[in-house]
């Protein structure tokens, strides 16, 4: 069932922002990023948001103090995460590790977990004080990598969010310095997973060789359509319970039964979507999906311990036309075709593509990508007050990306959460055809 953003208003109480540093010297060096890692598409600030409820078993500790110390020790071990990100010639980004530290913020919440209602999924109410945008903090260059901001509740909860510069992890890169601060906030003196740098396992060959076709990096003539232009956008999210699954699986043809959830409702969404944006039938619709490489390939391409961006972008392209009128295996097969595209060969092409390209963006007009969280293990991390009862990114990317995120309904159904955001006339129509292939129709 879709959320709805609460009328919720409360106050949050911070402490000025302060930095914390690695809890001993740690090298100053420059470090590489890849060329997977440094293309133009990764480098924004992305948010993420855990809820934790109050512990009894933890009475009189305060998460702030304890998270403030494990993020000291854990960034001994992790010290490019307390560097700045500096470019070099050919756009090529490295980090200066100057152990400046990264940003925290301290805060108090006028509010319980209980009246952030249920559901407790995106979009999240005062969001923007949850996470407080520190002035001059969020550029890629020059900038702390990481910001984190700790809200007590009143109930004695906590909120943890946090906003990462993407071009330094992807998200099962960020859960693992996660996992790491966690384990120090419970006591270790080291992560149980050392972190591995290795950044030149995605880099291009030299000289760099484009060897497959990019759908997602392809130059498009400019769209007809409006996409990217609207300035009254709504953020929803939408829970898909295993019998929605099952009820998107009976709208597939039987050759096709055997596809995994993944791509069923990546299919699904790529078509409702594009139906509620009305787009001209002739106009080219994409599909990005991001593939993760570890544990794909064998021997394995990164080490373990490896926290870059490690994955590939991979793309289906189909006219409005064509997603709209077809039956929804037209779709699927698109999707699943893209995502075994997903070679060690397609990799070293696109970080070869960045270097001859200039780290070009994915192309944007007619897009919508999608990411799977749902093994990255967000709601996992635990600092000592158990796992997280939501874990993951704090909203959809403005009517261009969505991420699949676990979550556990108050039935106790394991399902997926998918935030989206568009513009508002094409959210009605957007939930109508989802509702009615959830009902067994196909697509008007």
């Amino acid at each position: 069932m879709a959320s709805s953003p609460s009328s919720l208003v409360f106050k949050v109480h911070r402490r000025e922002p302060e930095l914390i540093k690695p809890a001993k010297p740690t090298p100053h060096e420059f470090k590489l990023l890849s060329d997977i890692d440094d293309q133009e598409g990764l480098r924004f600030h992305i948010p993420l948001i855990q809820f934790y409820r109050h512990n009894p078993s933890v009475q009189g500790k305060d998460p702030v103090k304890v998270i403030k110390e494990a993020i000291a020790k854990t960034l001994v071990f992790y010290y490019p995460f307390a560097g700045r990100l500096r470019e070099g010639h050919n756009r090529k980004l490295m980090v200066e590790c100057t152990g400046e530290g990264i940003l925290f913020i301290e805060a108090d919440a006028d509010v319980t977990l209980e009246q952030f209602g249920d559901p407790l999924q995106p979009p999240f109410p005062c969001l923007e004080e949850l996470l407080f945008d520190v002035p001059g903090s969020s550029g890629v260059l020059n900038c702390p990598l990481l910001l984190i901001q700790v809200s007590r509740l009143k109930c004695g909860g906590f909120l943890f969010a946090l906003r990462l510069n993407h071009t330094m992890s992807d998200g099962p890169g960020l859960v693992q310095f996660m996992a790491a601060v966690a384990e120090m906030a419970r006591g270790a003196n080291a992560p149980s997973v050392p972190p591995v740098w290795e950044r030149h396992v995605l880099n291009a060959t030299d000289p760099p060789r484009v060897t497959c076709r990019h759908l997602a990096y392809e130059e498009v003539a400019g769209s007809t359509s409006s996409i990217l232009t609207h300035d009254h956008l709504v953020h929803r999210s939408f829970f898909f319970s295993p019998s929605d699954i099952t009820a998107l699986r009976r709208l597939v043809p039987p050759h096709l039964s055997h596809c995994s959830s993944f791509e069923i409702l990546t299919a699904c969404l790529w078509i409702c979507r594009t139906i509620a944006l009305q787009p001209d039938p002739d106009e080219e619709m994409r599909i990005i999906c991001l593939v993760n490489a570890r544990g794909k390939f064998n021997p394995p391409l990164l080490p373990r311990g490896y926290y870059g961006n490690g994955f590939g972008l991979l793309a289906a392209v189909a006219t409005a036309g064509e997603l709209s009128r077809k039956p929804i295996g037209y779709a699927l097969e698109l999707v699943r075709k893209a995502k075994a595209d997903m070679v060690e060969e397609y990799l070293r092409s696109t970080a070869s593509l960045m270097v001859s390209k200039g780290r070009p963006l994915f192309t944007v007009p007619g897009t919508y990508i999608v990411s799977d969280l749902r093994r990255a293990g967000l709601e996992k991390v635990d600092f000592g007050w158990g796992n997280a009862i939501y874990g993951g990114t704090a909203k959809a990317i403005p009517e261009l990306a969505s991420f699949y995120i676990p979550f556990t309904n108050k039935k106790g159904e394991d399902g997926i959460v998918v935030p989206f955001c568009l513009p508002s006339p094409a959210v009605e129509r957007f939930y109508k055809e989802l509702e009615g292939m959830l009902k067994g129709q196909l697509a008007s």
